[in-house]
């Protein structure tokens, strides 16, 4: 940029505020971005849409950019230059991602990876690639999350491209909380950035992550660090997906009751129900909170909603998490069912399921926030209630409860919640 001097076009311009280092250099620069993006209202030129919608990516302005966007983009599909194509369908499928549109994305990803490849062009078919290696990993496809990073990190280490590196890390940190392994999670979150740094733009997209990691891997200090640090740096008024995951982030690492107040103010931040699966995230989070508070009532009208739209988008594990909570609160369905029948306690019926599932106590909790001690001890008396010996017989003990659940020959019962 120095090096370029007078001849720097006003779009990089916007493009180096809002990328290089957003927690410092974005605020000052969107006024700017936002009339560049109410200007592009009947542009058609790729060269002037594109670095604009470039610029709103870390901010969370793609939403104002998808008309040009696709205008751009119908255009290119008459013969214009696969690269053009690649880069709309990857701008329009973050904001895809990002407001839970998670099969939208998908269709787009699969053009785009197939274009590159059908044009040889490797280096722009790294960010659908990191938006498909997401969607895998908050549903739970671990498989397909591990190729697709691995074939980032085969490109992006010998060329020394920080940002690949990143994102890859990113996605296998999301995969790792998804499968309870939080100090995996907290290694490869880490990696993308280090506890109270902010310095590059993943940082902004891995926040949550790397302070639900710190939490739950034990490590409350690391977590608070990160979370002050996104506080003050003034994250929250970029946009309001970065003023949910601050506050969110600062509720989480809040160890006292004041975090029931920081849970309820992120969720009654303007405009943040856009962005779904991050909502949904900071209420699972508040509903456990508050389940871990005897706060039963309250905990379910958190998580009936979350478990509502990890189910839409498909994020298995996260809604697994979801019905596993609302289980503990004694309501096992949305619907208001709750069992009467298997005489165990709603924390002995969690924990089994856990480890009928196949976590080991310390997974267990980890997850609950429990230690493995109270663990083995519920699972002793979940053992003398299901009149078994060993944790394999559990799933077979347990099959009842599902009998029931879903009804005669299998048929789903209509106050269950769909497989």
């Amino acid at each position: 940029m120095d090096g370029l001097g007078a001849d720097v076009s006003p779009a990089l311009e916007l493009c180096v505020a809002t990328t290089a280092d957003p927690v410092r250099g974005a605020a000052g620069a969107l006024d700017r971005l936002d009339a560049a993006i109410e200007a592009l209202a009947h542009e058609s030129d790729p060269g002037r849409i594109l670095p604009v919608a470039h610029a709103g990516v870390f901010v969370d302005r793609l939403g104002g950019c998808r008309e040009p966007l696709l205008r751009v983009y119908r255009s290119a599909r008459q013969g214009g230059a696969p690269a053009v194509l690649i880069s709309v369908l990857s701008l329009l499928s973050y904001d895809d991602f990002w407001s839970g549109q998670w099969d939208a994305a998908k269709q787009k990803l699969h053009e785009a990876i197939g274009l590159a490849e059908a044009h040889s062009l490797g280096t722009v078919a790294m960010a659908p690639q990191h938006v498909g290696a997401l969607i895998a990993a908050a549903r739970g496809n671990y498989d397909m999350t591990r190729v697709l990073t691995d074939e980032m990190l085969r490109w992006a280490l010998p060329r020394q491209v920080g940002a690949i590196q990143r994102q890859a890390w990113a996605a296998r940190a999301l995969g790792a909380l998804g499968r309870g392994e939080f100090e995996e999670a907290y290694q490869e979150a880490s990696k993308v950035s280090k506890p109270g740094d902010l310095g590059n733009p993943h940082a902004l997209w891995c926040a949550l992550d790397l302070v639900e990691a710190a939490v739950r891997s034990g490590r409350r200090s690391e977590a608070l660090r990160h979370a002050r640090a996104a506080h003050e740096s003034g994250m929250a008024s970029l946009s309001p997906r970065l003023a949910l995951v601050t506050a969110g982030a600062t509720a989480m690492a809040t160890a006292d009751d004041s975090a029931l107040r920081l849970y309820e103010a992120a969720l009654a931040i303007p405009g943040a129900d856009r962005w779904q699966f991050d909502m949904a995230r900071v209420q699972l989070a508040y509903g456990e909170r508050l389940r871990r508070a005897r706060a039963y009532l309250e905990s379910r009208a958190q998580l009936r909603p979350a478990l509502d739209i990890f189910e839409r988008l498909g994020a298995r594990p996260w809604a697994d998490r979801a019905a596993q909570e609302l289980r503990a609160t004694g309501q096992s369905r949305p619907g208001g069912w709750v069992s009467a029948c298997v005489p165990l306690t709603p924390q002995e019926q969690q924990i089994a399921d856990l480890a009928a599932a196949g976590l080991t106590n310390k997974q267990i909790g980890a997850r609950l926030f429990l230690s493995h001690r109270t663990v083995g001890a519920h699972l002793h008396g979940a053992y003398r209630k299901l009149g078994i010996t060993t944790r394999a017989a559990l799933r077979d003990a347990l099959a009842p409860e599902q009998a029931r659940e879903f009804g005669p020959a299998g048929e789903q019962a209509d106050d269950a919640v769909p497989a």
